[in-house]
């Protein structure tokens, strides 16, 4: 907090700030949107790409739900670590990739299940399948192990210490509470809720959120070179755009 006190600061912000007045503030449609009943692969066509960049994805929960804590820890054995399925498979053992990865981006309503794999040009469609393969056998043919989850509890755990190493790192772990309503102790009781949590209720959150029957997928890269291997795929229909997102 510095050379200074509550005590010190208080009238002085009540002096400055006690005639403030809150303004109109908007309200934002946080309505529900359901899932696509099948998917679809959008190809942008960018001649003469280096690599191609792959997106795959559907709307998830919002970031304060009940299950947020198990979704999380199911999502670092999935993508969201270096040593995640997603990286190990697409990066380390096959060198499609200089990385890839999974992820819930954090809002307040429905938010974004992405994957992202940039990666070379002739495997595009051989790294599609790997991700879509990733992503089913997590929801029940491989689901996270007792190692994987272990491991994720001693990450999330263990490297908390650093985690508010600067005035900056503390304020934003306020502000994610104020932003997303979560309860006033959230961080006083995080790790004992990741260690208290259940394998099965890791398991349980793929099966409950993830959903690849309704990915959307984007695909940017040189279409002369991948669009014959994208549909031998049969990942659904395919929607043409240029560059600029026209439809072609």
């Amino acid at each position: 907090m510095g050379d200074t006190t509550r005590e010190e600061l208080e009238p002085l912000l009540a002096e400055r700030f006690h005639d403030w007045a809150p303004g109109d503030v908007p309200e934002k449609n946080l309505a529900t949107v359901a899932h696509r009943d099948a998917p679809t692969v959008y190809l942008v066509d960018r001649p003469d790409s280096e690599q191609s960049v792959i997106i795959a994805g559907h709307l998830g929960p919002p970031r304060n739900n009940d299950a947020e804590m198990a979704i999380s820890s199911m999502n670092q054995v999935l993508g969201g670590d270096f040593t995640a399925r997603v990286n190990m498979n697409l990066r380390e053992d096959k060198s499609w990739s200089y990385g890839a990865f999974t992820q819930f981006v954090s809002a307040r309503g429905q938010r974004p299940f992405v994957a992202l794999a940039p990666v070379q040009t002739d495997k595009t469609s051989l790294a599609m399948a790997e991700l879509k393969r990733e992503i089913e056998e997590i929801r029940g043919e491989r689901p996270p192990s007792s190692d994987e989850i272990a491991k994720v509890k001693d990450r999330r755990t263990l490297s908390l210490p650093g985690r508010w190493e600067t005035a900056s790192a503390v304020l934003g772990s306020l502000a994610e509470i104020v932003r997303f309503g979560l309860p006033d102790d959230y961080w006083d009781t995080y790790a004992g809720s990741i260690r208290a949590l259940s394998e099965e209720e890791i398991r349980q959150a793929a099966v409950d959120v993830v959903h690849p029957e309704a990915l959307v997928w984007v695909v940017v890269g040189d279409r002369a070179e991948i669009e014959a291997g994208i549909r031998e795929l049969g990942f659904g229909d395919i929607v043409l755009l240029d560059a600029d997102g026209n439809e072609q």
